[in-house]
């Protein structure tokens, strides 16, 4: 049994949550998966997963081994893209988290130029708006936006967008626009029920600010459900990205008011797990897409 192999299968167990889904991913079958992890766990003497009805689960040692196996996997992808120089190509699977709004607007659209640069790569794209544990989750690279807040995660900032307060030209039509920060007490405004979102915000003009608490009777703890409630004319959003409302910014679906207000802007951070390098692949798609939105180039 190539050790190497065998290392990436169970990696592949883990990341997938079970063998069918590893032997997906492997193009194999799955008893070939089956007996490459029993394999591996008599070579090592150690149980390395418990199988129960509800799953797999990793013991101490498999999470231990998992680690280890991770980091040398990637470390020998780096070795190869290092004795091949220029000439090299990324390969494998790619695991990417994030938010499901800005992935679907900003991210899949800009998938295709970047897996036409590297064929022999593979995306996993794991979305959700709350934090991802993304160690538990076998992710290579975690976008999220907001500000930088604890994690395990060794992280940086990548791009920064406007905060904005938008509404669709009918909602306006009916309640008016607000003028000034203390305006939207007067209003519903959908509320982003995540860290990034809430009632209460700071406005910034000049060395003015102004604190603002709003209400609503609707809250969401997804972005996508935040727009579909403005589009329905359920209130006025704040705070959030012009990433969020791309499309309708551009097709006069929504309309920006207090733009002569700022608020805090968003930020969009990449986050790698902790103890190992971040593989090559994970920081090829962090420069392709820092540099796409650097550039505000169309999705």
């Amino acid at each position: 049994m190539d050790r190497l192999v065998a290392m990436e299968t169970f990696v592949r167990v883990i990341d997938a949550g079970s063998f069918s889904g590893a032997a997906k991913q492997l193009r194999v079958g799955q008893p070939a998966v089956s007996k490459a992890v029993a394999q591996l766990e008599d070579r090592l003497g150690v149980r390395l997963l418990l199988r129960s009805t509800h799953g797999l689960t990793p013991t101490e040692a498999g999470r231990n081994f998992y680690d280890r196996a991770k980091r040398a996997i990637e470390e020998a992808e780096e070795a190869e893209l290092a004795a091949r120089g220029a000439a090299a190509a990324l390969t494998g699977l790619l695991r990417i988290s994030s938010p499901v709004t800005f992935a679907r607007l900003q991210i899949v659209p800009r998938l295709p130029a970047f897996l036409t640069e590297n064929p022999a790569l593979e995306v996993d794209l794991v979305l959700e708006d709350r934090d991802v544990n993304s160690i538990a989750e076998g992710v290579d690279v975690a976008l999220w936006i907001g500000p930088f807040t604890d994690t395990p995660l060794v992280a940086r900032r990548i791009a920064t967008c406007a905060r904005i307060v938008v509404g669709t030209p009918a909602y306006f039509d009916a309640m008016g626009v607000p003028r000034k920060p203390t305006d939207l007490a007067e209003h519903q405004a959908v509320i982003y029920d995540q860290r990034q979102g809430g009632q209460s915000w700071i406005f910034r003009r000049g060395s003015t600010e102004v604190a603002v608490t709003v209400k609503g009777r609707f809250r969401a703890s997804a972005a996508e459900g935040v727009r579909e409630a403005v589009f329905a004319g359920l209130g006025l959003s704040i705070g959030g990205t012009e990433w969020m409302y791309t499309p309708e910014l551009k097709s006069g679906g929504v309309k920006v008011v207090l733009e002569d207000w700022s608020l805090p802007p968003g930020e969009l951070w990449a986050g790698f797990p902790t103890g190992r390098q971040a593989s090559a692949k994970a920081r090829a798609f962090v420069a392709f897409i820092e540099n796409q939105l650097s550039r505000g180039s169309s999705p």
